[in-house]
């Protein structure tokens, strides 16, 4: 039973979120209802992190085991078309071993979160970004994210309903850049870790907004964190400025 790697890219807009539900639209069970179609039994498929109702991706990746063995591109090609007509895609595909895993050989994930400052309704980007209609000051932003850094313990900034066994991770970049997008200012924060506990680049993007409005100073940031108590932390973003950007495998299933 040969097992294949799916890079996948979706727009977050329609989908209850990556993660299977009973009779409503999600990522995962529509990946599996296309694999259906080329296979007539019921597939399970794992992917590499679950994302939320709205959040997109552009390098969700996943495995799939089949009965008989594709050629991987027209894998890829089968399953886009019996995708028709969501906003995901299957981008690309490889042979890997039995024992490879998606979730739990992926050494590192990265995330983008899109933050446009605009008082006018955005046209181009609606349902892409987070818009804000303040200015926020970028350089103390960056100065707070910097007590976000390494391993702590994110009690503050994980969701209340979040399932990992402990809130202790390391936070191995965050970057906050200020480009001049196609509808305007606009912000974006990258980050980098081999995991995230669930709302947590939500809940850091969300605070650090507060930071950049100058409702927070920097150091606050810091309090919330030591807090260790989600009630310090600030308001979440909401989830459509928010991208899974890759998942890190060593080596590359997909070159």
């Amino acid at each position: 039973m040969p097992r294949y790697a799916l890079k996948i890219e979706y727009d977050g807009a329609p989908f209850v979120g990556w993660q299977r539900q009973q009779s409503q639209v999600s990522v995962q069970g529509s990946i599996e209802k296309a694999l259906s179609n080329l296979e007539n039994k019921e597939h399970t498929i794992a992917g590499a992190g679950r994302t939320d109702a709205g959040v997109h991706a552009k390098c969700q990746v996943a495995h799939c085991d089949l009965d008989k063995e594709w050629e991987p591109f027209r894998l890829s090609e089968a399953l886009n078309f019996h995708l028709r007509p969501l906003p995901v895609a299957v981008i690309d595909c490889a042979l890997v071993d039995k024992d490879w895993h998606a979730r739990f050989s992926a050494l590192e994930r990265k995330y983008l979160f899109r933050l446009l400052v605009r008082r006018a309704p955005s046209t181009h980007e609606a349902g892409l970004v987070w818009q804000i209609g303040h200015s926020l000051d970028l350089s103390k932003m960056v100065e707070a994210s910097k007590y976000l850094l390494g391993k702590h313990d994110f009690t503050t900034f994980r969701s209340s309903m979040c399932q990992a066994k402990s809130p202790i991770k390391t936070l191995d970049e965050i970057k906050i850049d200020r480009i001049e997008g196609w509808s305007g200012d606009e912000f974006r924060f990258q980050l980098r870790a081999r995991s995230f506990l669930h709302n947590q680049v939500r809940s850091f993007v969300g605070t650090l907004e507060r930071v950049g409005a100058g409702s927070w100073n920097p150091v606050d940031v810091k309090k919330a964190l030591e807090a260790k108590d989600r009630s310090a932390c600030g308001p979440v973003s909401p989830p459509y400025g928010l991208y899974l950007t890759d998942v890190v495998y060593e080596p590359n299933p997909f070159t």
